[in-house]
């Protein structure tokens, strides 16, 4: 019998490069994942503006799946994606209620995005197709659809964290929202810390119960909300460190760090990721072991997002005035505490740097994951591993609870683990990794897709294949 197709909806469509040149996202790895044992369609916004864009996306056609490209208007990309989705819905996910900026022009464009896309996408669903939605873009995309006439099987998947309901409810909009969502049919969240805190938010707006351990009654409709810790792709990353040692970027900074050990931070250029605190936090180590000055090496690699939004205007003068004064003050001749870059690498090289690091700083103030977090794991040399210090606040932290767990908040306490890390014996490094990386072989991005898919399509027999046949 033949599978039913596999609709994928996000706000940008990642198009594969004919070149084999551009470096794909975490969540294009992880949806092209899923797009292995379906056929289907991947929709979403070009990330292109035009001034009169078509009502019908564009098509380009690759192997087993179709892209379905829409273009947005200036007003559309400003309202949906720069205003209410990232200045709203973005810091009020990661408890940053003073930075969330509400307006209802922003929201209405929100809500006309959503419309716009559910009008251009009913027209290609077929009945028994599964329709898979992501993050919070495109939260009321299913509503929309439902108010279409649609009945297929909708899931959605939160990609970043799911506030408690007090923080959610500071959100002008939020009870609408949260009424959307129960328009999915399954709702998959990263950690069950998040699915606890959205089932809290259906019972206190709106009485719902709460059936066995994971499905909200509203009465008339029924939604399993469940978490689904995303994963990577183990072993592609295991192998890439494996074969990184040739590229020039890993051989030139091996060679520049000489005996000195190196401590890498990756990160989008975000308030959510804690940079500046993560710099002070290290600014503090080297005050509090000055033997260690000229012995380490800070790297920080952050590519700049959202540069559009003021708040990340101020993040990046922020970021820059921190990264000065440090390197002003602790500096030395030959000698600079943080490289600081904002360059873009390919999972070749940023696995090759994460295999050279002996420290993998992951201190986020809030993630809904943090896949970096796996990345660092699966990079390492089983024989002389390096050490993860992670953020208790980063969904990673409920997995990889071998790791250095911080609170990103307190420099003293990050500064510390630091110390730890470095001075940490080989034996335990070892433990500690072989058990960090059972828990991403066992949640790998083929067990995540298989895994959300099999319960979307209520198919018992999806579930692990792939990763069974691999491992």
């Amino acid at each position: 019998m033949e599978l039913s197709r596999l609709v994928v909806v996000s706000n940008r469509v990642a198009v594969p490069d004919p070149t084999g040149k551009g470096s794909a996202g975490g969540l294009a790895v992880a949806l092209r994942e899923a797009f292995q044992a379906y056929q289907g369609i991947w929709f979403g916004w070009s990330g292109k503006v035009a001034a009169h864009p078509s009502s019908q996306p564009k098509l380009v056609d690759k192997e087993r799946v179709q892209y379905a490209l829409m273009d947005l208007t200036s007003l559309d990309r400003q309202e949906y994606y720069n205003g209410f989705a990232n200045r709203a819905l973005w810091p009020i996910m990661h408890y940053r209620i003073g930075l969330s900026e509400f307006s209802r022009a922003d929201y209405a464009g929100y809500l006309r995005v959503n419309r716009t896309f559910a009008t251009a996408l009913a027209q290609m669903v077929r009945p028994d197709d599964l329709v898979w939605v992501h993050d919070y873009h495109l939260i009321p995309l299913a509503a929309e659809m439902r108010a279409l006439g649609l009945t297929n099987r909708i899931g959605y998947f939160h990609h970043i964290p799911w506030p408690a309901p007090e923080v959610l409810g500071t959100l002008p909009g939020s009870r609408e929202l949260l009424r959307a969502i129960t328009d999915y049919d399954l709702v998959g969240m990263q950690t069950d810390r998040d699915a606890d805190n959205l089932r809290r938010a259906l019972m206190q707006e709106f009485g719902a119960a709460q059936r066995k351990a994971d499905i909200v009654d509203l009465g008339e409709r029924q939604t399993r909300v469940k978490g689904y810790p995303i994963g990577i792709d183990v072993r592609g990353f295991e192998q890439a460190a494996q074969r990184s040692g040739n590229h020039r970027i890993v051989r030139q900074t091996a060679a520049g760090l000489g005996s000195r050990q190196l401590i890498i931070g990756v990160d989008r250029l975000d308030y959510s990721k804690g940079i500046p605190e993560r710099m002070e936090a290290f600014e503090r180590f080297l005050i509090g072991n000055p033997d260690q000055r000229g012995r380490v090496t800070y790297l920080q690699i952050t590519p700049t997002s959202r540069s559009e939004v003021p708040e990340y205007a101020t993040l990046s003068r922020v970021v820059n005035e921190t990264l000065g004064r440090i390197n002003g003050s602790l500096g030395e001749p030959g000698w600079v505490p943080i490289h600081y870059v904002n360059s873009t690498y390919p999972r070749s090289v940023l696995a090759g740097l994460h295999r050279l690091a002996k420290v993998g700083l992951v201190t986020p103030m809030r993630d809904g994951m943090n896949l970096v977090a796996k990345e660092y794991v699966a990079a390492q040399n089983p024989e002389d591993p390096g050490v993860l210090v992670l953020s208790k606040f980063a969904g990673a932290a409920q997995q990889l609870t071998d790791a250095l767990i911080v609170n990103p908040n307190d420099k003293f306490e990050v500064a510390e683990a630091i110390r730890d890390a470095l001075y940490m014996d080989r034996t335990e490094r070892i433990t500690r990794w072989e058990r960090m990386m059972n828990a991403i072989r066992e949640t790998d991005v083929s067990w995540w897709a298989a895994t959300f898919l099999r319960d979307l399509s209520g198919n018992k027999s999806l579930g692990r294949t792939r990763t069974q046949v691999r491992a």
